[in-house]
């Protein structure tokens, strides 16, 4: 009896002290943040809930990570559209690692628009990778002082590791006559497209409309005119380009969809099926890059497997898996694999051709610039 005593009264001490516990913020491999302080418990039941994704960002104030020599954890933030191929290319590296290290890999994984997932980074979101929709949320982790100068040549093809173009997606039989971009602006088209404040795919498809008037001959002048005309006729900006997919798709807004072509193909293959795809003539190669975040793998003594990673983004076996759900690959051995796949392009610009994303960013998105403006004049 006094051994039970005993024992129950250690428990009744050990489950209080628990209880009262506090987590100030806790990242765990769901993806779930807690940024309020929570019992324990509560932290414990989550912790026991592994291998979840989160396609919100966690900003978490601090990590707690247990490295051994048998698991690794890697945390990679990525822009919404890249869910898809990460299911399939993150089991491929962890086998080979396991192969190659006898060393397990676990990911905590999230996804949610570029801009988004940026601040979530500069905010304290501890990734150890990004892969973000443009060079420009790279750059503002980099001044940010967690990613060092140079980023772009620490992995093949300047850092670009997934590529797509704009397309336009219309309704079943096209009955408003889409066939290209001039269209956009005529009355009575009602046009679904994101809003560059938010979403890299939104900026990526204004320069394209932007460019669908500079790079053909017209002025700066007439190209505001065509893209303020095109935004009058989009009643409703959405936040990145998973939502732009669900407000055209299951939603049944609008006439036209701008958006990522890989975008488009992943929603015929998972059924939408019927619509008419135009991929513009005069279009622009949208470029994704990828990054080390090299004050979070120096803090968590990831920098190997991190980097592993990356390059293993390039080989065939991963461009493979970005290309069946429809990113442009960018290791040319699975392009001509997937010739057949993705319609040529006859003059395809970038966005060296706006003077890079610091000019593009400066005259077109920030505060006060053209897109506000003309916004302004909506």
């Amino acid at each position: 009896m006094k051994n039970r005593s005993f024992a129950q009264s250690l428990l009744d001490k050990v489950q209080h002290q628990v209880s009262s516990l506090k987590v100030p913020s806790l990242l765990v491999a769901t993806g779930v943040t807690f940024s309020l302080s929570i019992p324990a418990s509560a932290a414990i039941d989550t912790l026991r809930n592994k291998g979840k994704t989160a396609d919100q960002p966690p900003v978490p104030k601090q990590q707690l990570i247990s490295q051994n020599p048998q698991t690794v954890e890697l945390t990679l933030v990525s822009f919404a559209v890249t869910k898809e191929a990460y299911s399939k290319v993150i089991p491929l590296f962890q086998q080979k690692w396991k192969r190659e290290r006898n060393q397990e890999v676990k990911f905590v994984e999230s996804y949610a628009g570029s801009g988004t997932q940026t601040r979530a980074v500069i905010d304290g979101l501890e990734a150890d990778i990004v892969h973000l929709a443009l060079g420009f949320d790279v750059d503002r982790i980099q001044k940010a002082g967690l990613i060092d100068p140079g980023w772009e040549k620490e992995a093949p093809n300047d850092a670009v590791v997934s590529r797509s173009v704009v397309a336009l997606v219309t309704r079943p039989g096209n009955p408003k006559n889409v066939r290209g971009w001039s269209d956009l602006a005529k009355p009575g088209i009602s046009v679904v497209t994101a809003n560059p404040k938010t979403s890299g795919v939104a900026r990526w498809n204004f320069l394209a409309l932007w460019g669908a008037v500079s790079k053909t001959g017209g002025d700066d002048a007439k190209a505001q005119d065509y893209v303020t005309q095109v935004f009058k006729n989009a009643p409703v900006l959405a936040k990145d380009a998973r939502e732009l997919s669900d407000i055209f798709f299951k939603k049944n807004q609008g006439d036209v969809l701008i958006n990522y072509e890989n975008e488009v193909i992943l929603a015929s293959q998972k059924g939408e099926t019927g619509f008419f795809t135009v991929i513009p003539q005069n279009n622009i190669s949208i470029d994704n890059p990828i990054a080390v975040v090299d004050k979070v793998v120096n803090k968590r003594k990831t920098r190997e497997v991190a980097e592993a990673f990356v390059q293993f983004l390039y080989t065939p076996e991963a461009q493979r898996e970005f290309a069946k759900v429809g990113f442009r690959p960018v290791n040319t051995s699975i392009t001509k694999e997937f010739d057949k796949k993705f319609p040529k392009v006859n003059k395809l610009y970038t966005i060296k051709d706006f003077g890079g994303w610091a000019e593009a960013q400066k005259r077109f998105f920030d505060d006060g610039a053209v897109f506000d403006r003309i916004q302004a004049s909506r």
